[in-house]
């Protein structure tokens, strides 16, 4: 079964409420985090966009690809059903811009473990054994299930919709490379990891 192409998503379109400040614009490496995992996804996937809301759109320049998120669903499934209805014969390799210690290696291991007879490849932590649904590749049949999902009521997140589907694990050579920052507590733990 031929592998459909592969397109980078940075998911920087959320408010931010619990850090108080957008989460994309926070420098953990020189330049803002949306721009480094956006030029993390340019280097290993075929396109790479940006999920940001439409009143984000005079932040980035003509020179990057931006996805304005259709405010048809809430939370994450938002920008990544945004990116499926933007094009959806490609899968898509969808990251949190609040994921500091993501690198280059870790997308690597994750493209290359990739199975497009599940319907995601999904990073996990060896202490959870849960998918993690934004930092993870959703093959094209997974966005398409996931509009019936989202319709039916079943809810609107994307972690319930991968455990109750058929997805492949993947476990990180490292689990630091999922630490979430969502707060200051956690953008300050993730400073003294990345100076380690």
């Amino acid at each position: 079964m031929k592998e459909t192409e592969l397109y980078g998503l940075v998911l920087a379109g959320g408010k931010s409420t619990r850090m108080g400040t957008d989460k994309g614009a926070i420098t953990y490496h020189n330049i803002p985090q949306r721009d480094y995992l956006y030029n993390l996804l340019g280097e290993v996937c075929n396109s790479t966009f940006y999920s940001i809301r439409e009143d984000q759109k005079k932040e980035f320049s003509k020179e990057v690809n931006v996805i304005v998120d259709e405010n048809k669903f809430r939370g994450p499934y938002n920008g990544l059903l945004s990116a499926y209805n933007h094009n959806p014969n490609v899968a898509w390799l969808v990251v949190a811009c609040d994921l500091p210690l993501l690198d280059k290696a870790a997308l690597q291991q994750l493209i290359a473990e990739r199975d497009n007879t599940k319907l995601a490849t999904a990073f996990a932590t060896s202490d959870s054994e849960l998918p993690e649904p934004l930092c993870a590749i959703w093959e094209p049949e997974a966005l398409q299930q996931s509009l019936a999902y989202l319709n039916a009521g079943n809810g609107s997140c994307p972690r319930k919709f991968l455990i109750n589907s058929d997805v492949k694990l993947v476990y990180p050579e490292q689990d630091k490379v999922l630490l979430n920052a969502n707060s200051v507590k956690e953008y300050e733990e993730a400073i003294q990891k990345i100076k380690q």
